[in-house]
């Protein structure tokens, strides 16, 4: 994520378009920044182009990644990262198959775009994901309906790093403005819920190990 040095108020990454687009974009990071939850402005492939000090203390825990770290590409995070499922509850079924359909939705719109193909191929290096994109998804989709796949309005498990948190939910809103969105760009909150008290808290998960993903169907013996 870029700061401002010596501050904590994050500042666009460099974009093509008029100053005053650029100049739009410095003042909607000093509003993000007024946001108490984690927030973040993204592009079409997950870039990451603003993000405000609470989405960093949530993914304060994460361990360093060439590529996946969550103020860089949120997408590759999500799907990559080996620290995901310590912060993002439910990992496969909350929010990686979502974050899947919605990529591969991307593709169907942006088919020529050289960051999703770079994706693309990153997920068909890796076998896990690559089953779960070409076997798993359409499965999962049938069976939890095409609704599932949104994020505006869903509600989402999160591990918070803070103790006084811990396990917590976090309705997902999509927002983006008319000048967010000439920009190409989309706006995703995190609007942080109190998991209920008859509810046990969860322990932090282990970094994800290669194995089997359960929306995949298992290879015969």
């Amino acid at each position: 994520m870029a700061y401002q040095a010596g501050g904590q108020r994050s500042v666009p990454r460099p974009v093509p378009g008029t100053a005053e687009a650029r100049a739009y974009l410095q003042d909607y990071a000093a509003y993000l920044e007024a946001v108490t939850f984690p927030s973040v402005v993204m592009d079409h492939r997950w870039d990451v182009v603003l993000a405000n000090s609470a989405f960093e203390t949530l993914f304060r825990g994460v361990g360093p990644h060439p590529t996946a770290l969550p103020g860089d590409n949120f997408l590759r995070f999500v799907l990559f990262h080996p620290d995901a499922s310590s912060v993002l509850g439910d990992h496969e079924s909350s929010w990686c198959l979502p974050m899947l359909a919605c990529f591969a939705a991307a593709v169907e719109r942006h088919g020529h775009d050289a960051g999703l193909q770079a994706i693309r191929r990153e997920i068909a290096q890796d076998p896990l994901m690559e089953a779960a994109y070409r076997q798993g998804l359409p499965h999962w989709i049938r069976a939890v309906g095409a609704e599932a796949v949104e994020h505006d309005g869903a509600v989402r498990p999160l591990l918070h790093p803070d103790p006084r948190r811990g396990s917590v939910e976090c309705r997902v809103v999509v927002e983006t403005p008319r000048n967010l969105r000439e920009l190409g760009y989309t706006r995703l909150t995190l609007v942080l819920r109190e998991t209920p008290a008859s509810a046990p808290r969860r322990a932090r998960r282990p970094r994800r190990a290669a194995g089997h993903l359960s929306v995949v169907p298992a290879p015969e013996a």
